[in-house]
């Protein structure tokens, strides 16, 4: 008949292989939960014109899975969006996504409607304070319009985006379509959006200043 010490020192076992079975459960879910990287912007993100898998969202989590990075892309992203749209979306897109990072590529639509550079600025700035308020990392995606509406407003539309990053230590992209605009290989018959093929161009555009936040 086992003692009252052996029938002690079992339960103390098993209860301490139990605990520590939880533990490891536990670490390990928080080990294998992905973060989330939301992209939010307008057309250019969007996939317009081509199926969603072409798009460079896609292909940014394709390449996230290639290099078995923990991460989930969310695409967020609108055709036609404007800043404005965006802003007023864009605090309950935090809330429901918690987002670790947010790309936020918006303000072509502004620019190409001729809208107000300095209200497209703020836009923008409050859309970066609420993400650094929830404690998500941004990177600003740029964008860079022809002087349709004079050299000025272009000048100003695009230094928008170089300003607001240095303002709030923001990663910046400076021309989400830097090699791709004005080559009419890789834009659409409407002479504005990408094709299938400039797609993996964009990522490349994309990718090294998201990588660099990624691995802070």
């Amino acid at each position: 008949m086992p003692s009252r010490f052996n029938l002690l020192f079992n339960v103390f076992a098993a209860v301490s292989l139990i605990v520590s079975t939880l533990v490891a459960l536990s670490a390990n879910a928080k080990q294998t939960s992905p973060q989330t990287i939301v992209v939010f912007g307008d057309s250019l993100s969007a996939a317009y014109g081509i199926p969603q898998d072409d798009g460079w969202v896609a292909l940014l989590q394709q390449r996230l899975n290639a290099q078995k990075l923990n991460y989930q892309v969310v695409n967020a992203s609108i055709s036609g969006e404007t800043t404005s749209g965006g802003l007023s979306r864009f605090a309950n897109m935090l809330k429901l996504q918690k987002p670790n990072f947010v790309l936020i590529e918006l303000g072509g639509n502004d620019g190409l409607r001729g809208l107000n550079a300095s209200e497209t600025h703020n836009n923008l700035e409050t859309m970066i304070q609420q993400a650094k308020k929830s404690k998500a990392k941004v990177l600003l995606i740029g964008m860079k319009i022809p002087p349709n509406y004079g050299l000025k407003y272009s000048r100003q539309f695009s230094e928008n985006y170089r300003t607001l990053a240095k303002k709030h230590g923001a990663a910046l992209v400076p021309f989400l379509l830097e090699g791709v605009a004005g080559n009419p290989d890789l834009i659409q018959a409407d002479g504005l959006h990408p094709t299938a093929a400039a797609q993996a161009k964009i990522l490349e555009n994309v990718w090294p200043e998201l990588n660099k936040i990624l691995r802070k």
